[in-house]
């Protein structure tokens, strides 16, 4: 998860905060020295670092704080505050321009996930905005660069516009004119990247800018390149005046110091974050939410839109009415495992619950042969015996352990996890959850 090593020590420090009860200025201070330690050690900018520690202090070693019945509290709001508003402050919408199509064009160095992240963000403005997109092969240096860039098209069910190894800036300008002909609504540009920032490069893409004028120009960092980042975007900010950011590897395990570095160096906001290579996994980046989670408290509000996703609205009253009849089959059991599957991995959705730590579950991740295994064991069985487990004897155990590949232990490990759902699931369909909740989805309720 992204900030995890900066997540474990901010909390660590706060919660040393917390056991003070009444705190001097002092205490504060030296709270705040540690705050900016950690800071540094997640590779967060130096000037930047030095700024918003200043304006924490400013404000935390007030009345405000020290004269507070929860000092602690109080000091923690400020952070939360102060992290929010150094990450942009409220989420950024994509900018149209009044001209049509709008033209998005991608910078970055190689190696930052640029055509990927042209084809997630072409099948977000599908997904959310109902806009058709095309896809420009702009990239004629990188081997096979418009050969990832058509396969990404295909899985993303849009088109991609592209002329071999032809002048680059020419194949923009006709890209576009080729989308006013097929009433498309975006263009999205695919620039070439270089393993570092030289002048040919940032040419060539400002000829681009100049022949196609883009209503966004977004700048695709890897959030594990630290430092880097910062020099990276400074210099694409200064040549070419970019719009926005979008980070990538935002899942992995990163220090996540280009997240709080860039925005700060540009002046331009963080507009999406990449969680993950299937296409889908594009997330509009919301300030105040990512620092909630840095600060443990949480982002209940993400893992509610990830539910909601994820299941079926259909397919919950169905299985809620089937939970009442006391109708609940390895079938139901299955598809609920299938669905809380893809709401993404353990460590991000702990992440997100209030006064967890995802550091905690080191070494506790989904088991995916695991998963595989609750898949071919209820696969193994009849219909009959899905719908109604209770006739399992010996016998059948042996035939479906044989059949899947897996034991008779594991058989029984499934079908006990499986009566043990049942019935919690029961308890709330029948108690606290019964009443007013008409939308309830799957496994948690929402």
């Amino acid at each position: 998860m992204a900030f995890e090593g900066l997540a474990s020590k901010l909390q660590h420090i706060f919660k040393k905060l917390g056991n003070k009860g009444k705190l001097s200025e002092k205490e504060v201070k030296e709270a705040l020295r540690e705050v900016r330690l950690a800071l540094l050690e997640a590779d967060v900018n130096y000037t930047v670092v030095k700024s918003f520690i200043n304006h924490v202090t400013e404000r935390a070693v007030g009345s405000e704080v020290l004269e507070s019945l929860t000092p602690a509290q109080q000091v923690i709001k400020i952070v939360n505050e102060e992290l929010t508003s150094l990450m942009g402050g409220q989420a950024a919408r994509l900018e149209y321009g009044s001209r049509k199509p709008s033209v998005f064009l991608l910078a970055g160095l190689q190696g930052a996930g640029k055509t990927t992240m042209a084809g997630k963000l072409a099948t977000y403005l599908k997904k959310h905005q109902s806009k058709e997109a095309l896809l420009v092969a702009c990239d004629i240096y990188r081997p096979a660069a418009i050969d990832q860039l058509k396969i990404v098209g295909e899985k993303a069910g849009v088109k991609v516009f592209e002329r071999g190894q032809a002048d680059p800036v020419e194949t923009a300008k006709l890209a576009v004119e080729f989308a006013e002909r097929n009433f498309l609504d975006v263009v999205i540009v695919d620039t070439a990247g270089r393993l570092h920032i030289d002048e040919t490069m940032m040419e060539e893409i400002a000829a681009i800018k100049e022949a196609v004028e883009p209503s966004e120009i977004l700048l695709v960092v890897d959030a594990m390149t630290g430092q880097d980042a910062v020099n990276v975007a400074k210099s694409f900010h200064e040549k070419l005046g970019l719009t926005g950011v979008i980070l990538t590897k935002l899942d992995g395990d990163t220090r996540g110091g280009a997240a709080l570095s860039v925005r700060e160096v540009t002046g331009q906001p963080i507009k999406f974050s990449g969680t993950g290579e299937k296409l889908t996994d594009l997330e509009v980046f919301h300030p105040d939410r990512m620092a909630s989670r840095i600060l443990g408290m949480g982002d209940m509000l993400t893992l509610i839109e990830k539910a909601e996703k994820a299941f079926d609205e259909k397919k919950a009253l169905e299985l809620t009415a089937k939970l009442r009849k006391d109708e609940f089959t390895l079938d139901d059991f299955l598809d609920q495992f299938q669905q809380v599957k893809s709401m993404g991995s353990l460590d991000e959705l702990v992440g997100m619950i209030p006064g967890m730590n995802a550091s905690q579950l080191k070494g506790a991740q989904v088991d995916q042969k695991a998963v595989g295994r609750v898949e071919a064991i209820i696969r193994s069985m009849t219909p009959y015996e899905r719908s109604k487990p209770e006739i399992l004897n010996a016998s059948r155990k042996r035939r479906i352990a044989k059949g899947s590949g897996t034991t008779v232990q594991e058989v029984n490990r499934l079908l006990n996890q499986f009566d043990q759902t049942r019935q919690m699931m029961k308890q709330l369909t029948g108690g606290r959850f019964k009443k007013g909740k008409k939308n309830r989805k799957g496994f948690f309720g929402f």
